[in-house]
């Protein structure tokens, strides 16, 4: 499909409340206001196309850059492809909800969140901390190092990165919630540390969430974690990751 033909399709697509919504939530123009369950019959004719999605992520248009991450191929992208998109990840539904999840169904997810991360650039730290909660979400648990995942909740509950003053509770905002979801994704689908998440979580207590022009929100994994145990829902896995 030519792109000159997705963008009209998208745009046929637009909605003035979802866009108001969107643009609530830290987008700005240009946009159009397609919903994801709109886009999915537009992908499926596509399926997978990585120099269309890279047309299309370029426009800087919300709506395209999300449908880009629907047709990508995450394998072809390089650790250069992934960074040079967060450059352009704008706001947090970009760089969780299309650059980190792209991201998670590449060989090279953890080596890349693992440098963000580390980089101490709040969007790049939420996509990779949402990287991880995509990967556990999804693959298998000896995919993983449990070491690994058992130094990352010390992370989050201890310290961060160089600065032993500093825990979850002082990190920017936007990586308060992934590494609070971090936390309850370890506890509900990656069964070998469910217990020390949950231990984790209460000892991490209520994180509070400052959001510009809106009421503080106010985050515990200890719940999610112990509702994920009472319906027996330990080692949860999602089928899909990306739409």
């Amino acid at each position: 499909m030519e792109f000159e033909t997705v963008m009209q399709e998208l745009e046929a697509l637009s909605k003035e409340r979802m866009k108001k919504i969107y643009m609530s939530n830290g987008a700005r123009e240009p946009l159009f206001g397609v919903t994801t369950g709109e886009m999915k019959p537009i992908a499926k004719k596509i399926k997978v196309d990585q120099e269309l999605a890279e047309q299309l992520y370029a426009t800087g248009n919300y709506d395209a850059m999300y449908f880009a991450g629907i047709i990508a191929d995450p394998k072809a992208m390089t650790a250069a492809d992934y960074d040079r998109w967060m450059d352009s990840a704008y706001f947090y539904m970009i760089s969780d909800f299309v650059v980190a999840v792209t991201l998670s169904e590449s060989d090279i997810a953890q080596e890349v969140a693992d440098r963000w991360i580390a980089s101490g650039d709040e969007l790049r730290m939420s996509a990779g901390w949402s990287c991880y909660c995509w990967l556990l979400g999804s693959r298998k648990d000896g995919e993983f190092s449990e070491s690994k995942i058992s130094g990352m909740l010390d992370l989050v509950k201890d310290t961060i990165y160089d600065s032993p003053e500093r825990t979850i509770h002082d990190a920017p905002e936007r990586t308060k919630l992934a590494m609070n979801n971090f936390i309850e994704t370890v506890g509900v689908s990656y069964k070998p540390l469910t217990e020390k998440a949950l231990e984790t979580a209460r000892q991490v207590g209520t994180v509070e969430m400052k959001r510009e022009g809106k009421k503080n929100s106010f985050l515990n994994a200890t719940a999610a974690i112990e509702k994920a145990m009472e319906k027996d829902r330990i080692g949860f896995k999602r089928k899909y990751v990306r739409c």
